[in-house]
Order: structure tokens, then sequence, then C-alpha cells
């Protein structure tokens, strides 16, 4: 029954968050200078063509009413003007595209395999290298490999994304020619082409990611190895394997766990520059297409799915903690 009430409540908060980000996007995009009616109707629009449009879109209702009915599509669809020419958009309804003639959702269906191939490769990668190498320089404080995997970490957390990409790019598409740098490839089409293409976009993003991870894994872990049940453990004559991997290690993946979450949550939300550099048509590409054309449907569906992604990943980060220490 307790945990089931924890349940309940990370649920309700989690609701709450969500409907609180879905009106602050609302009010920030649609009360905005740009009149995304006027972006339909088109440079040569009388004004009572702009009323047709604005009718049609939904948009000369108050703001409070176009909320109300925003969250209404979500949950029961929602139609676009009346008669023949009425747009259904059905639920679960995150607006519609007048400039792509296309469902948000639909949009966002189409892109998200590539964010999501990106960002969770990526992601499983710089965990486990950047908390090995964390684990290792701890082991090894002081050593020629603790120095050369921080300096490694430095340049890492120094660097732009944008500038490993392209030096990725460089080297290994350009001069060796041995990866290639652009194009995504779907997994049910050909999963050895859908990794092959991803190699690059992965280790860019790990390199960066990871040598933050190892930075902070290293510091916890020489806080956690000096710890008195690490001491104790120690005393009772355990192999030093069992005393890092079950005691040390996991009280130092707590913090850990939880940046990754963050982090996984917002690169799925988008991985923009990652999509940019190497010619990938994801949620970050759909995103800045949208602002540069003032689709304000496609930006507030587009920032609700990543604020889900976010709240979601922090949720399952809060069951992780159970797994990880008994007392939380």
């Amino acid at each position: 029954m307790r945990i089931a009430r924890l349940l309940l409540v990370k649920i309700a908060g989690m609701i709450a968050v969500l409907l609180l980000v879905s009106l602050a996007t609302y009010l920030i995009f649609y009360i905005l200078p740009a009149d995304p009616a006027r972006s339909e109707c088109g440079r040569l629009c009388t004004p009572g063509q702009l009323r047709q449009v604005r009718a049609f879109m939904g948009l000369n209702a108050p703001v409070w009413r176009q909320y109300l009915d925003f969250l209404g599509g979500i949950f029961a669809g929602r139609t676009y003007g009346s008669g023949q020419g009425a747009i259904v958009c059905p639920a679960p309804c995150l607006g519609y595209s007048f400039q792509q003639n296309r469902t948000v959702l639909s949009l966002i269906g189409q892109t998200l395999p590539v964010t999501a191939s990106i960002a969770l490769g990526a992601a499983v990668l710089w965990l486990v290298t950047g908390t090995a190498a964390g684990v290792i320089s701890a082991l090894r404080r002081g050593t020629a490999v603790d120095r050369t995997v921080m300096t490694t970490a430095i340049v890492g957390v120094s660097a732009p994304s944008y500038l490993v990409g392209l030096l990725a790019i460089l080297f290994f598409g350009f001069k060796l020619d041995i990866l290639p740098y652009g194009g995504y490839v779907s997994p049910l089409q050909s999963p050895a082409q859908w990794a092959f293409h991803l190699i690059l976009p992965w280790c860019t993003l790990a390199f960066i990611s990871a040598a933050i991870y190892a930075r902070l894994t290293r510091s916890q872990m020489l806080d956690a190895l000096g710890q008195d049940y690490v001491r104790t453990a120690r005393a009772k004559g355990l192999r030093e394997r069992r005393v890092v991997g079950r005691h040390a290690l996991r009280n130092v993946m707590i913090p850990i766990i939880t940046m990754f979450g963050l982090d996984v949550g917002t690169l799925l939300g988008g991985a923009v520059i990652t999509e940019k550099v190497f010619s990938m048509y994801g949620l970050g590409a759909l995103l800045i297409g949208a602002v540069q054309t003032t689709d304000l449907s496609t930006i507030s569906g587009v920032t609700l799915v990543a604020a889900v992604f976010v709240v979601v990943a922090n949720f399952l980060v809060d069951l992780t903690y159970k797994l990880l220490d008994p007392r939380v």
C-alpha cells in the first residue's frame, strides 16, 4: 500500500507538471507577435480572408478557450473548420501543421525514431565508458592512467559537440573513408546499416557526455572508498572486486543515475546540433524548421513531447533508486 501510494503521488505530480508545461508553452508561443493565421493566409491576404483563416484554425476564440481546445484535442481529437473542407485531427491530437498539411503527432512519429536511435545508443555508450573510466581513474589515483583519463575528460568537457562531430566527419569520413557521415537507415530496413550509420553520432555524443560522467564517477568513488562501510568490508576479508562493485559502486551510481535520467530525457527531446551536423532529420531538425517557419503548432507539440520524456525519465530514475539503495 505504501509503494502504491507513492506511485500514485508520483504519477499525479507528473500530470501536474505536464499540465503546467503545456499551459506555459501554449501561452508563450501563442501570445508572441507572430501570427500563424497571417502566415497561412499569405502576404496578399485581405482582412476578410484573414478572419476566415482565423476561424478555420480556431484562433478567433479567447486564449483560454484555445488552450482548453488544445487539451481536449489530446484526449478526444479535434476538428478544424467545418463542412467538406474540415480537417480531422484524431486523438491524441497535439495540433495540426497547416504549413506541412499533416498532424503534429505524425510529424513527431516520423522523426522520433531518428532522435531515439541517436539518444539511446549514445546514452548506453557514455554511461558504460564514462562510469568505467571514472572507476578505473579513482582506483589508480595519481598514476599515469588517472592523469590520462582526466586529461581526456577535460578535453571532452571543453569541446563543443559540433566541433567534435565535424572533426569526426573529417577524419573518419573523408580522410580514412571508413564510416558514413550522414543519413539515416531504418533498423527495419537493415539493422546492420542502421548501427553503421549511427557510429559517428553515437561516439560524438558519448565522448562529450562520458567525460562529464568520468569526472563525476571519479570524485564520488574516491569519496565512497573512504567511507566506514568500505573499510569494514575490506576488514572482513572481502575481495577488492566485491568491495568496489557491490559496496562502493552501488552508492556511487545514485547521483550518476540521477544525471543520466535528466540527460537522456533532454536528449530525447531533440539532439539538435548532432542531427544538424550529421544531416539526420529528427525531432531537433523538426523543431528548427518549425521555428524558422513560425509553425507554432509544431513548436508547442514538440516542446510538450520533450517535457514528457524528461518527466518520465525522472520517474524511472526514482524507481531505480529503490534498486540501488533499499534505504530510499
